[in-house]
């Protein structure tokens, strides 16, 4: 997963307090450039997507605890002005649930953000590079290097805190003392957990803190990777079929054209 997943109190309040002021920046930034396109056709679309998002967030792997995420499929069908104010529905949503805190919903909707815009604009530019027909393996390339690079920053972000607590998370079946996999489907394949924050409620075992931030990293990537693989087969699997049955979608991601006042009529007599 690329969302940062912990609860309130953790992060310094300059880190979120941040992050949330540069979320509603973004939020009126966005608001303002899709004022320029026809959105309200694509507000049901707006709906849809996000619920989509919410529920692959709120599932899980279990064997490399990898929560999917769906944004650039997301992005793809939203365009980036209608992306930004999607990120933030989900992670309002999510926080909601308990899937994280409420004071990180401003840092979660920048990942969230940045993922779809990337995503978008990756899809955009590999589509005119080598056509339609080949949208699904430019969807899978632009899922892997979209996730990757904002994995980085979530990286960035649990080293900008210097928390310990930030690095604590959910190894599923990788040890993350010896980095090795253990019994990997003992706990089952894919856990739902929309109503319950997608958290297991049992108690941790003692491990004297978070991870180091450099073991942090390599179980972030190490689980991340594998989980990157999985979401671009899903990701070009979908984009492939929308690409033969609906293109408009995809290469028309937003409105098909900036709205134009209507010419005015002229009366005149012969």
């Amino acid at each position: 997963m690329t969302h940062i997943h912990i609860p309130d109190g953790v992060l310094p309040v300059w880190l979120w307090g941040g992050g949330w002021m540069l979320a509603i920046l973004a939020l009126l930034v966005a608001d303002r450039a899709s004022r320029r396109y026809e959105t309200r056709r694509r507000l049901p679309l707006v709906g849809i997507v996000s619920a989509l998002v919410i529920v692959a967030m709120s599932s899980e792997v279990v064997p490399i605890a990898y929560h999917m995420n769906l944004t650039v499929l997301a992005g793809a069908l939203l365009g980036p002005a209608l992306a930004v104010v999607s990120a933030f529905v989900v992670q309002v949503v999510l926080a909601a649930l308990g899937h994280g805190g409420v004071t990180i919903v401003g840092l979660n909707t920048l990942l969230t953000a940045a993922e779809m815009c990337l995503g978008w604009a990756l899809l955009q530019g590999g589509i005119r590079l080598f056509g339609l027909p080949r949208a699904g393996r430019v969807a899978a390339a632009a899922t892997v290097l979209t996730l990757f690079v904002t994995t980085t920053l979530l990286v960035g972000l649990v080293a900008l805190s210097g928390v310990t607590q930030a690095t604590e998370r959910e190894t599923g079946a990788l040890d993350p003392q010896n980095l090795t996999f253990a019994s990997p489907f003992s706990e089952g394949v894919v856990h739902v957990g929309l109503f319950s924050g997608g958290e297991s409620h049992e108690e941790p075992p003692e491990t004297g803190g978070g991870l180091g931030l450099k073991r942090f990293a390599t179980v972030v990537y190490t689980l991340g990777s594998i989980g990157w693989v999985l979401e671009a087969l899903v990701t070009a699997a979908i984009v492939s079929y929308l690409a033969r049955v609906r293109p408009s979608l995809l290469v028309q991601p937003r409105a098909l054209a900036p709205v134009r006042p209507a010419p005015a009529e002229h009366h005149g007599g012969a």
